[in-house]
């Protein structure tokens, strides 16, 4: 079972709407071990609540989704990599202190990071090809 974060852009896309990153995050939840920052989760449920107005039950199916996710609090430990936003430096530092493997994210930014990053950072579309390929 592979630790995988899951970047605030792949979330909301997943629960916002059907597609490629609701396909995502039920492949992850179901067969590896989701780590999420405490910042993401933060912003996906401000997102979500206040820029979608997600009605409230669909809130609570939320809620539920990312209980079963491992949140890790913001740590101390500096990015990897340095990134345009020091937020996302944050999340990515807090990412590895987690134990992930892979990060997964549609931020331009932090994808084009990716070949300096000690943990390999792939898009939504990336993620799904090797994990359809047996590769995750």
């Amino acid at each position: 079972m592979t630790r995988i974060c899951l970047d605030s852009n792949v979330l909301v896309a997943a629960f916002a709407s059907r597609g490629l990153c609701a396909d995502l995050v039920r492949l992850v939840i179901t067969e590896h071990e989701v780590v999420i920052p405490a910042q993401v989760v933060n912003e996906v449920r401000r997102v979500l609540a206040t820029k979608l107005r997600l009605a409230p039950e669909a809130m609570t199916a939320v809620e539920a989704v990312l209980e079963r996710c491992k949140i890790v609090q913001q740590g101390s430990t500096p990015s990897p990599v340095k990134v345009r936003d020091p937020d996302d430096e944050r999340i990515l530092a807090d990412a590895a202190a987690g134990g992930c493997k892979l990060f997964v994210t549609g931020d331009l930014d932090l994808l084009s990071a990716a070949t300096g990053s000690p943990i390999p950072i792939l898009s939504p579309r990336e993620f799904m090809t090797l994990a359809r390929g047996g590769r995750v």
